[in-house]
Formats: C-alpha cells, sequence, structure tokens
C-alpha cells in the first residue's frame, strides 16, 4: 500500500494545473493545496498549526489568502488549487488579517522571550516579527495554567500554548498514544492529557515528538545543563561524555550548517573544551548491542522458537510503548541494553577498574538525539554494581545550547578524535541512529556468527528508506527469517497486530519510536522559523543518508570486524550472553497497562 500510495504521489506531482498568484501565472502540481503550492514555487504564507500529512485543520487563520470569487479568506493550507484559480497573498485584507490572528494569540500569551529556551527559534515569534507586530492593543484576563514537571523527559508550560493542536495529531496519528486532547471551551481550552494531568501520569511513551511539533516553548526537555556544569566544575569527579551515532550528523545545524552535515571532530572537541575529562563514542557500543542481539537472535531460531518474534529494545520509547499497550510481547523484547546504557555500565564497571578509577567518582554524561533517554537513565533497572550506568543525558540541543555558553566557536573548531577505549567503531554501528539500521547490523553479523562467512554484501537496500513500515524476507545460512521494520510506534503497532491476526508473520522486528529513528528524535535540533520545508518534518532522511554514507566509507563495516569489541569480551564480559555479559549488559522489562495513573509507574 504505501508503494501504490508514493507512486500516486508522483503521478499527480506530474500533472500540473495553472493558477495565479499575486497576478502571476505559474504551474503547480495538481492536488497541491494553495500552501504548498505556494511554498513549491517559493512564496511565503506564514502558517503556525500546519504539519504536512500530519496537521491541515486550518485552525490559526494564519495562512488565510484571498481566493478570487470567495466570499470570505480562505485557509490555503486545506484549500486545493485548481485549474484557473486566482489567489492574492499578500493583500492589505489579508496581512490584516493575519497581523489579528497573531496578535490576539499573544495578548493572551506569556510572553518571557528573553528567558523562553526557544527565543530565536520560536515560530509564534517569527511570525509576529515577519508581520511586523510591534505592539498588543488588546487587553484582558492573562491566565495562568500551569507549569508540569514531573515527567522525566518532558515539561508542558500551558501558559505558551497556541492550541494549534500539532502536539496531538503527532501524538495521536503517528505515534498512536493518544495522550493529548482538548479540554475545556472557547477561550479555557487547553491541549493536555486526561483531566489535564501531569505526563508522568498518563502513557507518554517520553519520544519528544511533541516537542520537535511544538511551535512555541509550551512543550519542550527538561533540561539537565545545570547539573552537567555544577559536576564539570567539580574537580573531584572524572566526567566523561558518550556521543550517540546520529549526533555526529544533526549537531551542526545548531550552527547554521546544511543539514546532515558530518561534524563528528568538531563534536569532539567542543566536548574537551566543555571540560570534559574523556570523550567516547557511543556508537562502540552500539556494535556490542549487535554482538548481544545477533546472538541472542541466532539462539531464540535454534533453541527456543517459542520466543520468536524477537523484537529489538534499544529504543526507550519504543519499549515504554510496548510495557503499556502490548505487555503480552515483553518476552518477545530482546533483553539487551540500549548502546548508551552499555556505555555508562562498562564505564563504571570494566573501564574504571582498568584505569585505576573509583566508580563513585566516575560522572557518566549521554550526548542524546532523545528525550525518552533521560526517561531511559532513570529507570531503577539501569544500574551496575549500585551505580547509576548514566548519570546525565543531554539531547543535541541541550549540548548545542552549552556550547554556545561557553562561547566556543564550533564551526572553526578542529576535528579531534575520540578517546581510547571507546574510539574505535564499525560502520555498522553507525548506521544504529536511523531506522533500518539496526537491523541491517544485526543482520550482517548474525550471518557471520551462524554461517562463519561474511555476507557477500553488506548493504540490506530493502529495509533502507523512509516508509513507516516495511516486510522482507532474510537468509541466513539455511534459514529463512521474516523481518519487519518500523518507526513511529503507530507503525510498530500495526505490524504487531498484523502478526497477532496471522496476516503477517515476523521472526525478527526493529522499532523505532521516532520516525526515521534517531536522525529524527525529540532531542534534535528543530528546524522551524521561516524554513518550511523543515518544518514538515521531510528533512531526516538528509541525515540517514549521511549516516551510510559514513558506513560506506568506513574500513570496518562489521560489529563483530571491531577489535575494541573483541578487546572488552576478552578483558571483561567473557563471550556474548555470558553471564558476566547477562549481568551487565541485558535488563527486564514492566507491564505497566493503559491507565498507568492509577498505579504510578515513575
Amino acid at each position: 500500500m504505501e508503494n501504490i500510495r508514493e507512486q500516486e504521489e508522483l503521478e499527480m506531482i506530474s500533472e500540473k494545473v495553472k493558477v495565479m498568484f499575486d497576478g502571476h501565472e505559474y504551474e503547480v502540481p495538481k492536488g497541491m493545496s494553495v500552501l504548498e503550492a505556494a511554498r513549491y514555487i517559493h512564496i511565503d504564507i506564514p502558517s503556525l498549526c500546519y504539519l504536512k500529512d500530519i496537521n491541515e485543520i486550518g485552525a490559526c487563520r494564519v495562512c488565510v489568502v484571498e481566493i478570487e470569487g470567495a466570499r470570505t479568506l480562505q485557509a490555503s493550507c486545506v484549500y486545493p488549487v485548481r485549474e484557473g484559480l486566482k489567489i492574492r497573498t499578500n493583500s492589505e485584507r489579508v496581512l490584516r488579517a493575519r497581523k489579528t490572528a497573531v496578535t490576539l494569540l499573544l495578548s493572551n500569551h506569556h510572553r518571557e522571550c528573553l528567558t523562553c529556551i526557544r527565543n530565536l527559534n520560536c515560530e509564534l515569534q517569527n511570525v509576529a516579527d515577519t508581520l511586523g507586530i510591534r505592539d498588543i492593543p488588546y487587553t484582558g484576563e492573562m491566565y495562568d495554567y500551569g507549569f508540569h514537571r514531573n515527567n522525566h523527559a518532558i515539561q508542558r508550560d500551558y501558559n505558551k500554548c497556541i492550541n494549534c493542536r500539532r502536539c496531538m495529531a503527532i501524538c495521536n496519528k503517528i505515534q498512536e498514544c493518544n495522550v493529548y486532547s482538548p479540554i475545556n471551551r472557547g477561550l479555557d481550552t487547553v491541549i493536555a492529557p486526561a483531566f489535564k494531568k501531569d505526563l508522568s501520569e498518563v502513557i507518554c511513551i517520553t519520544c519528544g515528538q511533541c516537542v520537535i511539533a511544538c511551535p512555541t516553548a509550551s512543550l519542550t526537555e527538561k533540561e539537565s545543563i545545570g547539573d552537567v556544569w555544577a559536576v564539570l566544575s567539580d574537580p573531584k569527579k572524572y566526567v566523561v561524555a558518550q556521543t550517540a551515532p546520529s549526533i555526529q550528523v544533526t549537531l551542526g545545524e545548531e550552527f547554521r550548517m546544511p543539514v546532515g552535515t558530518l561534524v563528528r571532530g568538531k563534536l569532539v572537541a567542543s566536548l574537551r573544551r566543555l571540560g570534559f575529562d574523556k570523550v567516547f563514542a557511543t556508537d562502540v557500543t552500539a556494535d556490542l548491542t549487535i554482538m548481544e542481539e545477533a546472538s541472542e537472535l541466532l539462539d531464540r531460531v535454534m533453541n527456543h522458537p517459542d520466543h520468536m518474534p524477537l523484537l529489538s529494545s534499544c529504543c526507550p520509547g519504543w519499549v515504554k510503548f510496548a510495557e503499556h499497550f502490548y505487555p503480552e510481547f515483553l518476552p518477545n523484547l530482546s533483553s539487551t541494553k540500549s548502546p548508551h546504557e552499555m556505555c555508562g555500565a562498562l564505564t563504571k564497571t570494566w573501564y574504571a577498574k582498568k584505569y585505576g578509577i573509583k566508580p563513585a567518582d566516575i560522572v557518566n554524561v549521554a550526548i542524546m538525539p532523545c528525550t525518552a533517554k533521560k526517561y531511559e537513565a532513570a529507570r531503577p533497572e539501569m544500574t551496575s554494581d549500585g551505580f547509576r550506568n548514566v548519570d546525565y543525558v543531554l539531547t543535541t540541543r541541550e549540548l548545542a545550547r552549552m556550547i554556545r555558553q561557553a562561547g566556543i566557536d564550533f564551526i572553526n573548531l578542529p576535528d579531534e578524535t575520540y578517546d581510547e577505549p571507546f574510539d574505535q567503531f564499525s560502520g555498522a554501528g553507525t548506521i544504529f541512529g536511523t531506522t533500518g539500521g539496526l537491523f541491517e547490523a544485526a543482520l550482517r553479523t548474525a550471518h557471520y556468527l551462524y554461517t562463519g562467512e561474511e555476507m557477500p554484501v553488506p548493504d540490506y537496500e530493502d529495509t533502507r528508506g523512509q516508509r513507516g513500515l516495511k516486510y522482507g524476507k532474510v537468509t541466513i545460512g539455511d534459514k529463512t527469517l521474516s523481518i519487519a521494520v518500523a518507526h513511529g510506534t503507530g507503525n510498530a503497532k500495526k505490524a504487531l497486530e498484523a502478526h497477532k491476526e496471522g496476516k503477517k508473520k515476523i521472526d525478527y522486528m526493529e522499532v523505532m519510536a521516532c520516525p526515521g529513528g534517531c536522525v529524527g528524535g525529540g532531542g534534535q535540533p528543530i528546524l522551524g522559523g521561516r524554513d518550511h520545508k523543515k518544518i514538515s518534518l521531510d528533512y531526516r532522511h538528509n541525515r540517514a543518508d549521511s549516516l551510510f554514507n559514513i558506513d560506506r566509507g568506513s574500513k570496518i563495516r562489521r560489529s563483530h570486524e571491531n577489535e575494541r569489541i573483541k578487546q572488552i569480551y576478552d578483558e571483561f564480559l567473557e563471550g556474548p550472553l555470558s553471564e558476566v555479559s547477562k549481568k551487565y549488559l541485558h535488563t527486564s522489562f514492566i507491564p505497566r497497562g493503559k491507565f498507568p495513573y492509577l498505579k504510578t509507574d515513575e
């Protein structure tokens, strides 16, 4: 169905209609909305509630235009183009209406712009500036809806909500968690969880897609910057940073570099200048995750077929989704910890002993693309020998703020390399950061572990790309496995339901909660403002392409070829699925149910 829809969209784009924009004739693809058609020909129509293919409801009225023959102004995001349509995007009437709509929003908005986390990257602020709003003549009661911050990963400031419903759309349509809905009526309306409960009390999986979608600072990550500055200033602490694979192709966007630019060397250099004692690559323990999960897959195929399918578990948002909605599948989840938790565990055990450092003095700071990693780091299961594996999680955005606070000229930094022993990794560990990457990496190693031979071609193109749900079959020796790759928990739900109903057999499934995988994580740069193509969330493939290019150019492309992984097994872990590995690299899961507010799980 996905391929059919893509073909239909291509056919639609190839068929053009002639329309008039502001007195000039253009050819635009048939079936587009007026808003998309305008952007197609580089005419800027502002909007606030619109997200392409996700939230097209015409609620904010900021994108209104004049249509010849129509009595009233029309919301361009929901008005389709047709042959001969005449549109005015910048008439006095249109500009006055837009200015009034935004001014009314601002009249009840807590305008703390100078101290706001989204200052200079706020869509409401940018639209107000574009429209030339210099004063707010409307006065009235300024509501105080409260501030919710009990969730480990996401905080909610209702006073900055403009009721655009983007968070609701992405949570309901893409993630299918249905956390948000409108509450009350008129001026009292807020978009909130049921009974306006805190996000820690509902089935929020902390993926952060609502944060990415939010045009203001109504939804933001829970910052850990102050805590990290404090430990960096403590001479008694040995502070290490670890960076997730996708950060190297997304951090540059925070400094106006093109989407997908590789900045690995500058990333390492910036962390050293912030004061970290060591900088490690989480890509190394992504290789370790592959070794454990590929071994677990083969063990289930050969010895425990009743425990199939094997479901990946490196994504904490997906794990929490399964714990809430599919507790019957928890025995199917791989018990391997995620790469950053493995890195934290090894840092405070093997590394601490090897280099003579007290585990109590080590502070592990994970630089992650994901708000859910904050939640994962706080889970009580994520400890080793009495110590938390990861002490603090910083999103890509938080790290960028620290770099700016320190006055570091990121673009002109020299390229530096990671510190031993978490410094060498394979291309397989790098593609962990995009949808399909985990499966492809696991397939390379599983094939070798089972047959003793390498795959002739390490690339598996069938699971690449941004389609939300992909199926396929792979052959490993004499075994043929039915596989699925899903990104966005709504797609994971479709796959699990199809499997339960017997419509689709699955032996192994990779799931990433965020659309696009980690490259689209809830902690990644928010590319909003005036770049509407990026607002529409269409940019993730650029980041993914960069990761696959890194893999393609790597000397080592298979996790089992990584000498650092061999060293860790030889010196400490003994081997995949050994008792030591199970103690430090594996975990368990908790059935939470669909109504967590009846029993607290935080």
